[in-house]
């Protein structure tokens, strides 16, 4: 059975690559280059075959999904918005683009179908749940497992959330440069927000990566769900709330970055209070999708790289 293959691993903000994060990534590698090299290899007799080890003129083969690797279940919120869903579709369409053999599918945790609970009912075998949230919060720490919890015929593996990481940043980067803003003074990473302690701390983290991305640009990040006029000391800022901090001190067209995975409410709402450049949600940036693989390999390489082999088994956040 032929494995499906990771992508290389992405280039670091310096131009350094970055290393593989487990042996099956490496071995991988090796194969997919070994491969390369036996398929030009000619046998007496034959008929020349192409890169792809057929003949020239044979029809391409269509891959079913491999059912060596477990599927990649793509959590992603859902929204009123009929953008959001068509964003989320596309994103999972440069996955498997991505990585071809790979079964992706799609759950949402509420507001459009299918939901999750439905998604995990239709699947057997393996599963590694991957959330298309950017921080973690209620729906990563509580909702997804119990979702999880309640699919005992699978094994699950549920994977981090996206953010914080660089590639994270990557996206939001260029994604401000669509926008127009490719030098900002500073920058609003407008988030939805989380009562976890937790979401704030990773968002905090994705602002700092940014700015780093940014040459040291200031990068305050907000939250569409804070109370538009603050609250006590500690109290994370809203989004105009954090525009007037940056007005202060002297910025008065800041632009604003888009941490949403997806069209929606809080992603309208915020756009709609930038003074100047407002970023477009991540949507299907490739960045985007290479850490969503990121995330999934993770997944499987903790714990000796496999899924436990028994339905119903522990669910293993990593």
């Amino acid at each position: 059975m032929q494995a499906s293959t990771p992508p290389p691993p992405p280039a670091a903000p310096s131009g350094t690559a970055v290393p593989f994060d487990s042996t099956a990534q490496l071995m991988t590698e090796i194969s997919i280059q070994l491969g390369d090299r036996l398929s030009r290899v000619r046998l007496r007799g034959l008929p020349p075959r192409s890169r792809a080890g057929r003949p020239p003129d044979a029809p391409r083969p269509v891959r079913p999904p491999d059912a060596a690797h477990p599927t990649l279940v793509a959590v992603a919120h859902g929204s009123r918005d009929p953008a959001a869903l068509r964003t989320v579709t596309a994103l999972l369409d440069r996955i498997r683009e991505l990585r071809p053999g790979l079964a992706v599918r799609l759950g949402h945790i509420e507001l459009n179908a299918p939901l999750l609970p439905d998604t995990l009912a239709e699947l057997d075998g393996q599963a590694v749940a991957v959330p298309l949230l950017l921080a973690r919060g209620l729906h990563a720490d509580h909702d997804i497992p119990a979702a999880l919890a309640d699919a005992p015929h699978l094994a699950t593996r549920l994977a981090r959330p996206l953010g914080p990481h660089p590639l994270l940043a990557e996206a939001l980067h260029a994604r401000l440069e669509e926008a127009g803003a490719r030098r900002p003074s500073a920058v609003v990473l407008a988030a939805a927000g989380s009562r976890a302690p937790e979401s704030a701390a990773d968002t905090a983290r994705t602002a700092r990566l940014l700015s780093e991305r940014l040459g040291g640009v200031p990068v305050l990040p907000a939250y569409a769900s804070a109370p538009a006029d603050g609250g006590p000391p500690g109290t994370p800022l809203s989004v105009p709330a954090a525009l007037r901090v940056l007005a202060a001190r002297g910025h008065r067209r800041p632009a604003l970055a888009s941490c949403f995975t997806a069209p929606g409410r809080f992603a309208a709402q915020c756009a709609a209070a930038a003074p100047g450049p407002a970023a477009a949600p991540l949507g299907d940036h490739p960045a985007l999708a290479r850490l969503v693989l990121h995330r999934y390999d993770q997944a499987l390489a903790a714990r000796g790289g496999c899924v436990q082999d028994t339905p119903g088994a522990a669910t293993v956040t990593v």
